[in-house]
């Protein structure tokens, strides 16, 4: 019997720049396209969504953020790499308590073993540029 397949709960949040969101920018080989994908994860049992998007940046960039509010609820069905997803996502607006990080045109992040760079890019490149924003349906609640 193969994996069985299941809807995942996420949090992310909107960590803003003036008009730029922080995103972790990736590629999928099978379909040879790029996309940007705010920070954050999965929500654990017990936790509630804002608490893991609070948890999803402490551990992703090292960092603590605030003022943390609900934006709205999508749903994204989607195939990455060949693979069937369904997740259902809180996105939050938040603000990085350390003002001094909102300087670096990027941030070092981690997301298990795994190292990547997290970028600040303007709605426009978001809207139009080789990585746009998904999942699409947070355009709704920018």
């Amino acid at each position: 019997m193969g994996k069985k397949e299941r809807i995942r709960p996420i949090s992310i949040c909107l960590l803003r720049r003036g008009e730029e969101i922080l995103v972790h920018e990736s590629y999928d080989s099978v379909k040879q396209v790029g996309f940007a994908r705010p920070l954050g994860g999965g929500i654990d049992f017990g936790e509630t969504s804002a608490e893991a998007a609070i948890r999803e940046i402490k551990e992703e960039l090292g960092a603590d953020i605030a003022e943390v509010a609900l934006l709205g609820i999508v749903e994204n069905i989607f195939v990455y790499e060949g693979e069937p997803g369904h997740e259902i996502v809180f996105v939050y607006d938040g603000q990085l308590v350390d003002q001094s990080l909102y300087g670096p045109a990027g941030l070092d992040g981690v997301e298990g073993k795994r190292q990547f760079k997290a970028v600040w890019r303007s709605l426009a490149d978001l809207r139009s540029g080789p990585h746009p924003l998904v999942p699409k349906q947070i355009w709704e609640l920018l």
